[in-house]
């Protein structure tokens, strides 16, 4: 998905657009888009950028820069990046390791076995937030299930800010999204999305972290307290979020709000939006692939789209999202 580029959903519909109508203006591709003209002439001078697009001539008209060159070097960046990443949490990890055999209670980084224990380790983490939780969710989850606390816990913490990132595998996995994604959202929790996440992650205000080890067999995890690595996880942190899709399930209906979509529409809107494929939204709604394919297919209609870039311009033009 062109998401994972950096790309905006408007960003990609304006794009394809000009494709296919090479010379256009704004206020054309405006039409084709769904978009108002201003937002276009915005979506259109990021492009033009970014190098993906060329202006030219009075009044502006704009051509679409060929894909293999200009997708291309986007990629190319986002790959260094993200070799970057990997490379600095290969030595983050080996740190971990060599750091292991410190087990006492008042060490910067101690090692913590078993599924219950890395589970209360958690859930202290959240008890003693004071600002905010931020997590990178992702699975395997330990016995099918999931790191965090329930829901209720996280409600009771009051004046804590929630942010996460979630993997698009984290959201397919059965009963996830609608179990606790959207609860969380409607209790305040911030969420974005990322076609795939390095580690997951769990950080309290800039004091202490918890790491989860991927490791077949016994359960175990870091906790990180003080330091440059805790330092350098909270920037990992920041910068999937800058990179992640906002995952927003919209306002719930009001009865005078009555072309507002329904509880089933919007959580397939925040779907799309986050770049599942139909088999995956079929998992996360527990629909079967029928029923998915209708109500795409039902929500492209009653948008007037044709295609699931436009469907989503259209619904964050009509507030859905």
């Amino acid at each position: 998905m062109l998401e994972a580029v950096g790309l905006s959903s408007r960003e990609i519909t304006v794009y394809q657009a000009l494709m296919t109508r090479p010379g256009a203006d704004a206020a054309r591709l405006a039409a084709d888009c769904g978009m108002t003209e201003t937002q276009t002439a915005g979506v259109l001078l990021r492009l033009v950028q970014d190098g993906l697009a060329v202006r030219h001539g009075r009044p502006p008209r704009y051509e679409a820069a060929a894909p293999d060159v200009a997708l291309g070097e986007l990629i190319g960046r986002q790959e260094e990046r993200l070799s970057a990443a990997k490379t600095e949490m290969h030595r983050l990890t080996q740190l971990f390791r060599d750091a292991g055999a410190t087990q006492d209670e008042g060490a910067a980084i101690e090692v913590v076995s078993g599924g219950a224990a890395v589970a209360l380790r958690i859930s202290r983490l959240y008890d003693a937030a004071q600002r905010e939780v931020r997590c990178l969710d992702r699975p395997p989850y330990p016995q099918g299930q999931f790191e965090r606390p329930a829901q209720p816990a996280r409600q009771r913490r009051e004046g804590v800010g929630y942010r996460t990132v979630y993997s698009r595998e984290a959201l397919a996995w059965p009963g996830r999204f609608q179990g606790d994604v959207l609860a969380g959202a409607a209790s305040g929790e911030q969420a974005r999305v990322r076609a795939n996440l390095p580690v997951k992650l769990v950080l309290a205000d800039d004091a202490v972290a918890v790491l989860p080890i991927p490791a077949d067999g016994a359960e175990s995890a870091f906790v990180i307290r003080s330091g440059p690595l805790l330092r350098a996880l909270a920037a990992l942190f920041e910068h999937e979020w800058s990179q992640a899709v906002p995952l927003v399930a919209g306002p719930r209906r009001s009865p005078d709000q009555l072309d507002q979509p329904d509880e089933r529409t919007r959580s397939l809107l925040s779907l799309l939006a986050a770049g599942l494929t139909d088999e995956a939204v079929s998992r996360a709604l527990g629909w079967s692939a029928r029923t998915t394919q209708r109500r795409i297919s039902a929500l492209l209609q009653e948008l007037g789209v044709s295609t699931r870039f436009q469907a989503g311009a259209a619904a964050r033009d009509r507030g859905w999202l």
